[in-house]
């Protein structure tokens, strides 16, 4: 009887075993049934499936026409005619412009015949030229991302340096100056001023392109505590302080980006070139040739061409009290004549040295009653206030942007950086 159960207890085990070798196997066979193939993701650039194409990037070069892109590629006969007969409303050849990115898709084959041309205006728009038997144009977008962000700081020696310390485009600098610009002297900042700034980036592909709005600012001057909210009240957005004071004025408080003051505002000044002592008028500000000069108003073009030691220049009247000049331009802007409207921050005209110039800047000039006056120290009345039936929604607004502008900043390598 003892035998017996020996016996039974080891084929007892031994089924166990058996059993759990075959669950073992199931399970290695179900987990081997189950394993998903890898996922296929076909190549594709500005929405053309790759496959065998062989693609190239280039950018334009200086004098190069579209023709000259195709140079060395096969295309039909067919697709050249319709190329050719490609009207304005189709496509404007003039918009093919130097620095602009263009991508070539070609067959793998021994003529190197052309499949398809990516050319962008943009980095949010392009248009792709379909050589297939004949042409077919398609334009395309982009989805544009918009990014909230805020940059928190402390000014050291000034505002341009603290914000590009902090790898910002120098876009934000100017976007800021124009808000503020008529509350704050930015030339003449204190060290350990302090700036908190929430703005929008738009990016594509992940790819910074430009700045978008300030959505909120805050700013330490002196010991004075200076605020911008924007609000829409009517056909576009402004600033106003906390109690719903615009903080903008009719004009722009600077005519190009943010720089510096080679010469100010004086009634005796030693001339440069003349060497003599005479009054200077104007405002010189220092920048690089071809920097686009605004027009700080709306107005109406009253004098534009070349006039001796103004060099190339333009004046624009903007009411019955308000006038500006713009001396030394490189070349006037496109369409500026005498008679021409023109709005806030169009351009006008391009910084250079034309007259009585030593080096490339722009000499600003601002009229009030026909009488020049310093335009970095003129009043301006304000734009204005908040409508008293709209603050209660703009209290809103207040809320939000205190909410933003008090959250902590996030420390980083002994510098305030992005939250």
């Amino acid at each position: 009887m003892k035998h017996l159960r020996t016996t039974w207890t080891l084929f007892f085990l031994i089924s166990i075993v058996v059993l759990f070798i075959q669950c073992s196997n199931e399970k290695q066979n179900s987990e081997e049934v189950h394993v998903s193939a890898p996922t296929f993701h076909p190549l594709i650039q500005y929405s053309i499936l790759l496959n065998n194409l062989h693609s190239e990037q280039h950018n334009v070069k200086r004098n190069q026409k579209f023709a000259d892109l195709l140079n060395g590629y096969k295309i039909s006969n067919k697709a050249w005619l319709k190329l050719n007969q490609l009207s304005k409303k189709e496509f404007d050849f003039r918009r093919v412009a130097v620095g602009h990115s263009y991508s070539l898709f070609i067959n793998p084959d021994s003529v190197c015949s052309l499949k398809a041309l990516a050319y962008e205006f943009n980095p949010a728009e392009f248009v792709i030229f379909h050589f297939d038997d004949s042409l077919r144009l398609e334009y395309c977008t982009k989805s544009i991302v918009t990014t909230e962000k805020t940059i928190t700081g402390v000014i050291e020696n000034n505002l341009s340096e603290a914000i590009a310390q902090q790898g910002i485009s120098h876009a934000l600098t100017n976007k800021f100056v124009d808000v503020m610009g008529w509350q704050i002297d930015f030339y003449h900042l204190v060290k350990g001023d302090s700036f908190k700034i929430v703005f929008e980036e738009n990016s594509v592909d992940s790819k910074f392109i430009s700045m978008g709005d300030i959505t909120a600012v805050y700013f330490k001057h002196n010991g004075k505590d200076f605020w911008a909210v924007p609000f829409n009240q009517s056909a576009s957005t402004d600033y106003f302080d906390l109690e719903g004071n615009s903080i903008r004025r009719a004009f722009l408080k600077y005519p190009i980006e943010f720089t510096s003051i080679s010469s100010r505002y004086s009634l005796n000044r030693f001339h440069p070139v003349l060497k003599v002592n005479r009054p200077h008028l104007g405002t010189d500000l220092s920048a690089a040739t071809g920097t686009p000069i605004r027009s700080v108003g709306d107005g109406v073009i009253v004098e534009a061409g070349y006039n001796g030691g103004s060099g190339n220049y333009v004046k624009v009247r903007h009411n019955g009290t308000y006038t500006t000049g713009y001396l030394h331009m490189s070349r006037i802007g496109a369409g500026i004549r005498r008679g021409v409207q023109v709005k806030q921050a169009q351009v006008i005209g391009y910084v250079g040295s034309t007259g009585w110039a030593t080096g490339p800047h722009l000499c600003y000039r601002f009229w009030r009653n026909g009488i020049q006056v310093d335009a970095l120290r003129v009043t301006i009345p304000p734009a204005k206030p908040v409508e008293q039936n709209k603050m209660d929604n703009y209290k809103c607004v207040v809320e939000d942007a205190l909410i933003k502008l008090k959250a902590k900043p996030r420390l980083k390598q002994n510098a305030l950086a992005y939250q």
